[in-house]
């Protein structure tokens, strides 16, 4: 006889160009409120993974790397913090979950969660205006600073601002990136700006990878091949490409440090990023929405879990950011060099603005702050149902 289904309370969120799964931690069966394989289990089963069909059928996933995404909160064990934020990514044809780094977009859903479900205190909370968020991300131990709309004592969800790769407009979520490099580390692991990497049997490419938001090799277009104004289908169906995206990542990854041999790639899907650069091109976005060249300062293309992002993981915008703010890497040179304090970059969906301040310490570069603008909302809330084994 079969067992029948868990309820386990949970909320489908939208937060910037992603959405996922959110949990309360002490909402999770109890052998899954501990890191292991109990929380992978019932992750992956609420997803849907590993799914052979790459559809996410039987789960909450959207089979792909956007949507197939789980949050776990709960209130801060951090001095002066209200909540930390683990984030998992979660494999959609393999039995992983990626805990190795954080999700930008769904940051900006992380302070409206946390308000609406107890987890900031009340004082900190006003009835109407702003409400500062402090938000210790786990994955990567950095503090992230939510500002969420106030109105009449609840979250404001709805409002005027559009982001591109959302359908409809939304309220404004100002999201700020405190020292997303770290601090006991380089942000550029072997030191330079731009490192040459070496891939057998594809050549040798010129790069610069960073660690600011989430570890990222950044290449330029031409380099590789492409324009920089390539749309998903360009890429995403040309499996031939994505492996070769795949074996320059791997290799990138070797170099940053990040793995030890090859083999680890392929179970660390979700760090480090692989994108590529172009100078301001005009091109016409995935929605139809023209770009002209004067509206961007450069394109960027960024890969995640294997496939061209429909957008820009929020991640990745901030090591854009950051590394447009450093003369010298291969971001602030397809953004025209100098001093830049703020880039709007072109991506597949349309164009982001962010912000960044880096400073050069003791002969080494840190990043001190990134900012951009998200949105968020609630998109389904109560329970999810897991089949029990």
């Amino acid at each position: 006889m079969f067992k029948p289904q868990l309820k386990v309370p949970a909320t489908y969120m939208r937060g910037g160009t992603s959405k996922g799964v959110f949990f309360k931690l002490d909402d999770l069966p109890q052998a899954a409120q501990m890191p292991g394989e109990a929380r992978d289990k019932l992750l992956l089963r609420v997803i849907g993974s590993p799914d052979p069909y790459g559809k996410h059928t039987d789960g909450m996933g959207g089979a792909t790397s956007s949507t197939s995404k789980t949050v776990i909160l709960s209130k801060s064990t951090q001095a002066d913090h209200d909540v930390d934020y683990l984030f998992g990514q979660v494999a959609i044809d393999k039995p992983f979950i990626d805990w190795s780094g954080n999700c930008g977009n769904l940051t900006a859903a992380v302070g409206a969660f946390a308000i609406s479900n107890g987890l900031v205190e009340a004082h900190k909370v006003p009835e109407n205006g702003v409400a500062v968020v402090k938000i210790w991300q786990a994955n990567i131990q950095k503090t992230i600073v939510a500002h969420v709309p106030m109105c009449n004592g609840e979250v404001q969800e709805t409002g005027d601002f559009e982001l591109d790769g959302v359908t409809f407009p939304a309220a404004e979520v100002v999201v700020e990136f405190m020292d997303p490099s770290d601090a006991d580390a380089d942000m550029f692991p072997t030191g330079n700006l731009v490192d040459t990497l070496v891939v057998p049997e594809e050549g040798e490419f010129e790069v610069t990878m960073i660690s600011a938001g989430i570890p990222t090799l950044f290449f330029r277009a031409a380099d590789l091949g492409y324009q920089g104004t390539e749309l998903q289908e360009a890429i995403n169906g040309d499996e031939q490409a994505l492996a070769r995206f795949e074996k320059i990542r791997a290799y990138g990854a070797l170099k940053m440090g990040l793995i030890a041999d090859l083999e680890e790639a392929k179970v660390r899907q979700h760090t480090p990023k692989i994108a590529f650069v172009a100078a301001p091109q005009a091109y016409t976005s995935s929605s139809g929405k023209a770009i002209a060249q004067a509206d961007i300062d450069l394109n960027v293309r960024a890969l995640s879990m294997g496939k061209l992002h429909h957008a820009m993981m929020g991640t990745a915008a901030v090591a854009i950011a950051t590394a447009a703010a450093i003369p010298g890497t291969l971001v602030n040179e397809a953004a025209g060099g100098g001093e830049l304090h703020a880039v709007t970059f072109g991506h597949p969906s349309g164009t982001l603005k962010v912000g960044a301040e880096a400073a050069l310490d003791d002969g080494r570069w840190q990043a001190k702050k990134a900012v951009m603008s998200r949105s968020a909302r609630v998109l389904m809330e109560g329970f999810v149902r897991v089949p029990q084994e």
